[in-house]
């Protein structure tokens, strides 16, 4: 008789410990090769760890709810032999990988001497990259002992499983090279320090949905009539005025609504529990630039026309990517509008410029089929997702203001209407 020491395997990169949840075997009791020994939690995954070997549980490291180091004593077993030695679980990064003439160790479960010329054993199949390899603990302990990883290990088994074969044919040929190249795991890790804009932004996004419980709706819109009155007014005034984009109109279409729901142009003191309803519209453009994400601001928006609008969001937007937007320039939004532009999506879900209350997201246009009760028409489709401050606007109140963006947007003719 020995004793053979179960020690806690590597769970995973970069884990040191693991936290045991759950026994599944007892002191006295007898366990089977592969019968799971306990359950383990990392911060990632829980993980089962199996047995190895045939035999009798003498001596358990701890009790549920103990944090165990990688590589320590985890159970010990009276087995049939000389049992093992206690050892740590081998650096990957300097354990030597055995001669191609160097034949490992075997152990009583290993099956006969492979036939290494086996077609099999060439034509495997790569697994996906970052797939984890298949194996049975006896197989993962041979190559743990052996300093092996198993990701460089082809397996012929059903699904890709390494069998003890697939790993006599690593030890005596090394990795197998399919369309001449074998890949190269890359285990750098750059450490990108987070400052300046990039940090500003991030302290503004946690801020945001730290303290704002959100609520987004997301409305279809039909701007086929919003396009053609587009292209039209730019036809007619080129070079003459600035070009319009949809963003005018939807300046607008929110200085029209806000109109009529002032609590959505506002903000929220939650320190003074106070809320500061503004009378002008000063409204924030999400703009992208080489440092980050930053909002330059239109002040006084209820002011202008569409082609004042557009100026000035232009004017705006240039400074502010060039890096010449001015602190004034920047701040003293009270609702803002955000925008992938080309790029957008479906839908998204904006997050709230803290302290307002609502921002509006524009996505990306598409020609969809449309059924106008008759037939299907070719329409030109855009999805709103607008965001809200649940703690101070209401779900009723935030659909009503979405369905005013939505019919001003589908009768553009009415954003031209003073009153």
């Amino acid at each position: 008789m020995g004793v053979f020491t179960v020690i806690l395997p590597d769970v995973g990169e970069g884990i040191a410990e693991a936290e045991l949840t759950e026994w599944a075997v007892k002191i006295g009791g007898i366990v089977q090769e592969d019968d799971i020994l306990c359950v383990v939690m990392t911060d990632k995954a829980a993980i089962e760890v199996p047995s190895s070997v045939d035999g009798k549980v003498t001596w358990l490291a701890g009790e549920v709810g103990d944090v165990i180091a990688i590589g320590s004593e985890l159970v010990k077993l009276d087995v049939e032999g000389d049992g093992n030695k206690v050892v740590s679980a081998p650096d990957k990064s300097t354990a030597p990988v055995p001669e191609a003439t160097t034949k490992p160790k075997q152990q009583a479960t290993t099956s006969a001497k492979p036939d290494l010329s086996r077609p099999e054993m060439v034509n495997v199949t790569r697994r996906a990259e970052g797939e984890k390899p298949i194996a049975s603990p006896a197989v993962r302990k041979r190559a743990l002992d052996a300093g092996v990883d198993l990701r460089q290990v082809m397996g012929s088994g059903p699904a890709g499983r390494i069998t003890h074969d697939d790993l006599d044919y690593f030890f005596a040929n090394g990795p197998i090279v399919q369309g001449g190249a074998q890949r190269e795991i890359n285990t750098g890790v750059a450490e990108i320090k987070i400052v300046g804009m990039r940090r500003k932004i991030a302290e503004k996004m946690a801020l945001s949905k730290s303290r704002i419980p959100h609520i987004t709706i997301i409305e279809e819109v039909d701007v086929s009539n919003l396009e053609d009155l587009r292209a039209k007014l730019n036809a007619k005034y080129q070079d003459k005025r600035a070009k319009l984009t949809i963003l005018p109109f939807m300046m607008r279409a929110i200085v029209e609504a806000v109109r009529e729901q002032p609590e959505m142009n506002a903000h929220f003191d939650d320190e003074a529990g106070i809320i500061y309803q503004h009378g002008g519209v000063h409204i924030g453009i999400a703009t992208q630039t080489p440092s980050g994400l930053t909002v330059p601001v239109t002040m006084h928006a209820e002011a202008l026309n569409p082609w004042e609008s557009a100026a000035e969001v232009a004017r705006l937007a240039k400074a502010a990517r060039d890096g010449k937007a001015t602190r004034e320039e920047l701040s003293g939004s009270t609702i803002t509008i955000t925008s992938l532009g080309p790029l957008g999506a479906i839908a998204t879900t904006p997050i709230i410029n803290h302290p307002e209350v609502a921002i509006v997201g524009i996505n990306k246009m598409n020609t969809r089929p449309v059924w106008d009760g008759q037939q299907f028409q070719p329409r030109m489709m855009m999805n709103i997702s607008c965001s809200f401050d649940h703690r101070v606007i209401d779900g009723w109140d935030a659909a009503v203001f979405v369905q005013k963006l939505k019919s001003l947007l589908e009768t553009p003719a009415l954003l031209f209407v003073e009153g």
